[in-house]
């Protein structure tokens, strides 16, 4: 991902791209690529808290889902689990180089490591859902930092 073209703000380590949605409870991003198509993907405090990514199973092309759903399932050295959608909408789109390769969500989380593009079916209200602009991303990650340190999930 180039930080040239998207605007980015760094918190304490981990660079966050300023031109998305960050979903708090489950760390995906949306970002509005066109008003009928939006791409998710793994934040990277998420993908870090997860550890090294071992298989990434993704729902197939043409499945709706609904925000809360599974959108697809990790499993990772600290997790195994469901990724679940941050908004509703039918998947156009699924990241196949992610799929045979998931350290690719690891090493670029913002950018080639994204997960599935969705047409979205209530983008507005689900978006205001959504953690957007430094002012709301920077103290939400400051938190969720120091959360995880305290868990002792993350390192000091």
């Amino acid at each position: 991902m180039s930080s040239e073209t998207t605007p980015t703000v760094e918190v304490q380590g981990y660079e966050l791209a300023l031109d998305r949605g960050y979903e708090p409870a489950t760390h995906i991003w949306a970002l509005v690529v066109s008003p009928d198509r939006v791409r998710l993907g793994m934040d990277p405090l998420g993908v870090e808290t997860g550890g090294a990514l071992a298989q990434l199973a993704l729902v197939p092309v043409g499945t709706d889902v609904r925000r809360g759903e599974p959108l697809g399932s990790v499993e990772a050295e600290k997790f195994v689990g469901p990724l679940r959608a941050p908004i509703s909408g039918t998947v156009v789109a699924q990241n196949s180089a992610a799929v045979a390769d998931p350290g690719l969500v690891h090493r670029d989380p913002l950018g080639a490591g994204w997960l599935v593009d969705l047409a979205p079916s209530d983008l507005d209200a689900e978006r205001a859902l959504l953690i957007e602009g430094a002012e709301q991303v920077v103290p939400w990650f400051e938190h969720k930092i120091a959360e995880y340190r305290l868990k002792g999930v993350l390192a000091e």
